[in-house]
């Protein structure tokens, strides 16, 4: 996290006050938030999901290297001060430390969802119920995101975007 925030040194800082938006779930924008003192909660659908702390925490990084809407909102609990880059993706490929820090990120959040994961369908694996279409469901939700990425790479081919 000190090598994020070192590689940070040239961006402008922004101060949130407590229940300020950060990001909104559905917005856009391009920025990248990289946190430097502060707690955020970070609700989808309304549902809190998180709460982060740690300095070197990066917010907006998904819907930047995936180019669609945020997918969640991050609100300061605490008096958040956070460097912001207006130009994420141009951030990211230009500084290896901040890839190499969003590469980790992203692969602890996998690392995490699938543990989850399986541990939900071994939880449900002999339920002949709802429960038990845990497979059927994960499944869908793998082909949606599978369609969902060839539609955007479809559609940055029409020279007409």
């Amino acid at each position: 996290m000190t090598d994020a925030l070192s590689a940070c040194a040239g961006l402008p800082v922004v101060a949130f006050a407590p229940d300020e938006v950060l990001l909104a779930e559905g917005g856009t924008g391009g920025r990248l938030y990289v946190l430097v003192e502060g707690e955020v909660r970070v609700t989808r659908g309304g549902t809190e999901v998180a709460r982060i702390r740690t300095p070197g925490a990066l917010f907006g990084e998904m819907s930047v290297l995936l180019d669609i809407p945020h997918s969640a909102s991050v609100i300061a609990v605490t008096p958040v001060r956070a460097h912001v880059s207006e130009d994420a993706m141009g951030f990211i490929e230009a500084t290896p430390a901040i890839a190499i820090h969003t590469a980790r990120t992203l692969a602890q959040r996998l690392y995490s969802t699938t543990g989850y994961l399986a541990d939900i369908k071994r939880q449900f694996a002999d339920k002949s119920d709802h429960l038990g279409m845990v497979d059927t469901i994960l499944e869908e939700l793998l082909q949606q995101q599978r369609s969902a990425r060839v539609t955007r790479a479809d559609a940055t081919d029409d020279p007409r975007l």
